[in-house]
């Protein structure tokens, strides 16, 4: 079976990603403001959202934030408390307009793009390298070989669109204005150097290293298992969704550092003078789990789920698809 060309790769692993984006974001969204509010109720700051508008307020636990428009902004009612996943979709629709689901959709793309190009391309080009040289004589590279590939994959991308990464966590956790998040990034970067623009970094390769290893794992091992070289359409759906939701349910608590890590560059400049300072992740993992527990530990699973499971669904359907796609024409081309 030929290797696809590099060109034919990088059209086969961006197909699905603008679309995976344009129908998943909301559920980003949801799961970005629910951690975010939980972050909030952790630290005792204000992390709440009006508009647009960075409006903020901190008296103890309470946050002031609406739309009222005669009353000063420090007078306004307190915002409704999200209360899970449907929950937040329907007042975050209600309170500022169902467009707001789609926040940081324009980011998303631009990291979308780029990061499953790189990251789909790469790992494509490891495991035929695998197939090649640590084959076990039957033609398919151990078990491990998906996994590895995956992982060394994921942190080369993940290296590279961080900056991006920050950019578009930002915008979905609060509702900010282009101005406004210009304005915070270059305070940032000449507070702490353009390095800060990899804030997350380490708990972001945490996430996503394990969460790659996992998934790319357990999608090889249900091919071999039910004898897919060349998976089906439906196959790819179903061991997509299945191996998205077994890597993001146990890398769920590194996300939720990931997200605490990266909002913080807001806080630093917008809510006091010395920099908050939440520690190692192992030691924001002890707190969150003394502080609220195991369901602490997993906040956001359901919008996690509801958007990994079928965004993985989609993106590998739609690449084992157009590598089909390419190899046909490849087939047709040499006859």
């Amino acid at each position: 079976m030929a290797d696809l060309k590099l060109d034919q790769q990088m059209l086969s692993s961006c197909t699905g990603a603008v679309i995976t984006s344009v129908f998943m974001t909301p559920f980003d969204v949801v799961k970005v403001r629910l951690q975010a509010q939980q972050r909030a109720e952790l630290k005792r700051t204000c992390f709440l959202y009006c508009n647009g508008l960075m409006d903020h307020i901190c008296n103890c636990a309470r946050a002031i934030c609406t739309n009222a428009e005669h009353e000063p902004w420090y007078n306004r009612p307190v915002p409704v408390h999200l209360n899970g996943t449907l929950d937040a979709f329907a007042k975050i629709s209600r309170q500022e307009g169902i467009h707001s689901l789609w926040s940081g959709l324009p980011p998303t793309l631009v990291v979308a793009v780029p990061n499953t190009v790189i990251y789909f391309t790469t790992y494509e080009n490891l495991r035929n390298l695998f197939v090649r040289h640590i084959s076990d004589g039957s033609g398919a590279p151990p078990s491990w070989a998906g996994g590895l590939a995956g992982g060394l994959a994921r942190t080369w991308a993940v290296t590279i669109v961080s900056p991006f990464e920050l950019v578009r966590t930002k915008m979905q956790a609060k509702s900010i204005t282009y101005k406004e998040l210009s304005k915070v990034m270059q305070t940032q970067v000449s507070n702490e150097g353009v390095i800060s623009l990899w804030r997350g970094w380490v708990p972001t390769i945490l996430r996503d290293v394990p969460f790659s290893i996992l998934y790319w794992y357990s999608y090889e091992k249900l091919k071999m298992v039910f004898r897919q070289e060349q998976p089906t359409f439906s196959f790819t759906l179903a061991a997509g969704a299945l191996s998205g939701g077994i890597a993001g349910t146990l890398t769920l608590p590194l996300d939720v550092i990931k997200t605490h890590r990266q909002i913080e560059i807001g806080e630093k400049i917008l809510f006091s003078d010395k920099p908050l300072n939440g520690g190692s992740t192992v030691k924001m993992l002890q707190n969150i789990y003394v502080q609220q527990g195991v369901r602490g530990l997993f906040a956001g699973l359901v919008p996690r789920l509801a958007k990994v499971m079928p965004a993985c669904a989609i993106m590998i359907s739609t690449y084992e698809y157009a590598k089909k796609f390419f190899r046909s024409r490849q087939t047709e081309a040499m006859t």
